[in-house]
């Protein structure tokens, strides 16, 4: 069964802790952008004024350049996955290497442009990968449903590795995602921007539990 999963995508503490907030009491899973001003043109608060549930795991999904120097703060927070982008510059091999010393699961997240066959040398150390069709660094954005296609070329190599889509979801593609193996649903605005988020949630739970219908 896929999972929706709630974003956070804050650019100052007020906004990440009213956000956090906001989800915190429905979801059990969240994924936390943070960006560095320089891979998007966003920027998040620094790690030193984030903080993560104790109680619901949490994906920190990490749009910086160089995150080989962040790694150990990441740590420190103890999330449930660090995502990684492809587009990053950095060893990816040895940050993954410390990730998993410090039962970290991780992932790597593809821009559109980016091709799925760029990490295929890598996937053995993949624990899951974010196709990622957003507004880089943003809420909003559409669904382009034609990246759909890097599924089959990443499952064709790793057939059992968990795949996330990050971008314009929403209760008109839900059920298209997942029937295409989009295993989490990473949702933004459709989520933060309602007027009863809780409502919004369980209207996307409830669609990706019956993709066939």
């Amino acid at each position: 069964m896929a999972q929706i999963v709630p974003t956070v995508t804050a650019y100052d503490p007020h906004q990440f802790r009213e956000q956090l907030e906001r989800i915190a009491p429905f979801a059990e899973r969240i994924h936390l952008d943070l960006m560095d001003g320089d891979l998007p043109p966003t920027k998040s608060p620094p790690l030193s004024q984030i903080w993560l549930p104790d109680n619901i795991p949490t994906d920190i999904h990490i749009m910086y350049r160089r995150p080989a120097q962040e790694i150990r703060r990441l740590i420190e927070l103890k999330p449930y996955m660090v995502i990684l982008h492809a587009e990053a510059e950095g060893m990816f091999e040895e940050i993954a290497q410390v990730l998993k010393g410090e039962h970290i699961k991780v992932g790597v997240a593809l821009l559109p442009q980016t091709e799925a066959k760029l990490i295929i040398p890598a996937l053995q150390q993949i624990d899951h990968v974010l196709i990622f069709s957003g507004n880089f660094g943003h809420y909003g954005g559409k669904a382009d449903l034609s990246l759909l296609g890097k599924i089959s070329e990443i499952k064709a190599h790793k057939p059992h590795v968990e795949i996330g889509w990050d971008g314009g979801i929403n209760e008109e593609n839900v059920k298209t995602l997942v029937h295409n193996g989009v295993d989490v649903l990473n949702v933004g605005g459709f989520i933060q921007r309602a007027v009863d988020p809780r409502a919004a949630y369980a209207i996307l739970e409830e669609l990706a539990e019956h993709k066939n219908d």
